[in-house]
């Protein structure tokens, strides 16, 4: 009887769980283009002038959440003067993935770039952030030819103590792991959604209306659920791998971060990139925490304007 009870629950759940994913997708419909790289379906929206004469700014979102959390406002901001293209991460947003092993920056990067080809797009200005500060790290690395500059918003760049979250773990493990995300992470993360993202704010308020705006509750969605996990959990290894080569990295860097960020150290990543990189401009904002491009969108998009105006320049 027990089992019956438990079986009839999960599979409430799992109606529950479609029905809310066809509910959330009604709510943040696509907005954007679809590239097709082969092995994703890379989603990209096109903002601003497509006549400027300045590099594309190309802007790339962190963990647990989609292009709109790079769109407002910065994205928005820049786009009245050029040309910024907004991509939603394999897996993430409206983009997909073909493989659970498309997690690592190396990857998404590479399949970036070739979204970035295929749409006759040349040098351009990376602006990435937290999450995706490995992966503007390791374009850097293996396509510099494809940056004219690289501006990184509390990056993720090297090892870190601890792990990401059991939960995570959890939902990686075979078979435990797709069970809880067709089923309870949905109703469950409604709850706990609003939380989250005001903890990764502080000690700035999360702006109203903010998880509405930038459609973070399209990561409850188990398959972005599940790609999310996966990246954050392979994120480490990646990291290791690559920051030996920092030192090799010419593009011009600027690195923006907060000196309360507790969810991405300033010292640990930031700083250490700067020491590894000795040219990367590294600007520490006082009493700003880990959203930098939303707690100072007018430093941000400042350094943006001065990274152009430096590669115009050289030009």
């Amino acid at each position: 009887m027990i089992s019956i009870v438990v079986i009839g629950a999960l599979l409430l759940l799992a109606l529950f769980t479609q029905a809310g994913v066809w509910l959330l997708q009604q709510t943040y419909p696509q907005r954007g283009t679809i590239v097709d790289v082969g092995d994703a379906r890379l989603n990209v929206l096109d903002l601003g002038p497509r006549e400027a004469s300045a590099p594309p700014i190309v802007m790339v979102h962190g963990a647990s959440s989609n292009l709109e959390v790079m769109r407002r406002p910065l994205g928005d901001l820049l786009a009245r003067r050029h040309r910024v293209l907004l991509i939603d991460r394999p897996g993430h947003g409206w983009s997909s993935r073909a493989r659970a092993a498309d997690s690592t920056p190396a990857i998404q990067a590479r399949m970036i770039g070739q979204a970035l080809k295929k749409m006759g797009i040349g040098r351009v200005i990376l602006v990435v952030h937290s999450w995706s500060g490995a992966l503007g790290a390791r374009m850097a690395l293996d396509a510099p030819e494809r940056l004219a500059g690289l501006v990184m918003l509390a990056p993720v760049t090297h090892p870190w103590r601890g792990g990401v979250g059991w939960y995570n773990r959890m939902v990686t493990t075979p078979l435990i792991g797709p069970l809880l995300a067709y089923t309870i992470t949905l109703p469950l993360g409604l709850f706990l959604t609003g939380p989250g993202a005001r903890n990764v704010f502080l000690p700035q308020a999360m702006p109203g209306g903010f998880i509405r705006d930038t459609a973070i509750p399209l990561l409850l969605r188990p398959r972005e659920f599940l790609a999310n996990a996966r990246d954050l959990i392979t994120l480490k290894a990646a990291v290791i791998e690559q920051m030996p080569r920092y030192g090799d990295i010419e593009v011009p860097i600027t690195v923006i971060s907060g000196d309360v960020d507790k969810t991405v150290s300033t010292d640990i990543h930031s700083r250490a990139f700067a020491r590894a990189v000795p040219h990367t401009r590294l600007i520490v904002l006082d009493g700003v925490g880990h959203m930098v491009q939303q707690a100072a969108p007018d430093v941000v998009m400042a350094e943006v304007e001065a990274m152009i105006e430096q590669v115009g320049s050289k030009s």
